[in-house]
């Protein structure tokens, strides 16, 4: 099959879901609408922002002024730790309507103080302090009996529905394990079972030696746009090793994974010469004190920009009533991230 030429569709391995792909529509995706690099600037501290030190927050918190990572427990938080009275749950008597108690804990997590920032500037030594954090909150909203799986996540970009600019991200801890961990939780059960082989290390093994998705490596992690992807850039950080959950990671693993999230936040930013929106969010083992010999963790990224700046890709018609589709095949997304340079636009920019 030339997948780069004939309408086929892709199995996603991880979920079971199908995606379609039509090359045959856009062979060459960035040409099309151009746009001059956002110059646009932020203060390092924003008197007005939520989030910057020593700012009041929504609800009359104060925030420290802090000078590295800074976390708390959400003001307007999703769900709220277990306090809901016994037999709360609802079955309606022919059993079609059934809901029942979600408890959980939302975080915020500040990445640093300074304003105009994100993650693909920082750099790698404060990264790493933000992968120490998610390990250290991973262990601890873990050990909460009400908790079953904690999920770390990142919006950036007020397209994704971020309303803050300043670099942060979340934590939601819930009391079951939500639905898109849940498929990959019995995919990799399944294929474990079936092939005595780790899904993803299979995988991993298969697209080194292909080579041709994979955007970079470092020595501990290897970043990917999945065969089966189905936003435009969309990649995944896969761990070289199989580990389980990111708590399992040494000192210069986690430092690597820092190095990885930095090297494509400022490809990402370089692809459209914008600060790249995208939904970020980490994959592991729920954490209900058992053994999840199955699971290899792993970070996706799912960013909507198509063309431009302002060109985006919208689940829609099709794909909101029948399956996902895309145009790019994940091959050329691989290569175009690929040939970016990892020195930011911004500090190119700068320097001219």
């Amino acid at each position: 099959m030339k997948f780069d030429e004939q309408p086929h569709r892709r199995l996603n391995q991880l979920t079971g879901e199908w995606v379609l792909v039509s090359p045959h529509r856009t062979k060459r995706p960035w040409q099309g609408q151009q746009e001059k690099p956002d110059r646009g600037t932020l203060p390092a501290h924003d008197p007005t922002c939520y989030l910057c030190p020593g700012n009041e927050r929504a609800r009359g918190s104060v925030n420290p002024e802090y000078r590295d990572v800074f976390v708390f427990t959400n003001d307007f938080a999703a769900l709220y730790p277990d306090d809901s009275p016994a037999g709360a749950s609802f079955f309606e008597p022919d059993g079609l309507l059934v809901a029942e108690p979600e408890p959980g804990v939302c975080r915020v997590i500040c990445y640093s103080p300074r304003h105009d920032l994100n993650m693909a500037r920082l750099g790698v030594e404060a990264v790493s302090e933000v992968v120490d954090v998610w390990c250290r909150e991973y262990k601890v909203l873990g050990n909460r009996p009400e908790i079953g799986y904690v999920q770390i996540f990142e919006n950036r970009g007020a397209v994704m529905g971020c309303s803050n600019p300043h670099p942060h991200g979340q934590i939601w801890a819930t009391g079951s394990v939500p639905m898109y961990p849940a498929m990959e939780e019995e995919r990799q059960k399944i294929h474990l079972e079936d092939t005595g082989e780790c899904l993803l290390c299979r995988y991993l093994r298969q697209e080194q030696a292909r080579g041709e998705r994979i955007v970079f490596e470092n020595e501990s992690f290897a970043v990917i746009v999945p065969f089966w992807a189905v936003w435009p850039f969309e990649t995944m950080v896969l761990p070289k090793v199989h580990m389980a959950f990111i708590a399992q990671m040494n000192e210069a693993q986690r430092k690597d994974l820092a190095d990885a999230l930095v090297r494509i936040g400022i490809r990402y930013d370089n692809l459209f010469q914008t600060s790249f929106p995208y939904s970020m969010g980490i994959h592991q083992q729920p954490v209900d004190g058992k053994d999840h010999p199955h699971w290899h963790f792993h970070l996706h990224f799912y960013p909507p920009l198509l063309r431009s700046q302002s060109v985006k890709k919208f689940m829609v018609g099709f794909e909101m009533m029948a399956m996902p589709q895309r145009d790019l095949t994940a091959e050329s997304a691989a290569l175009r991230l690929r040939e970016l340079s990892e020195v930011h636009y911004r500090d190119s920019l700068e320097n001219d």
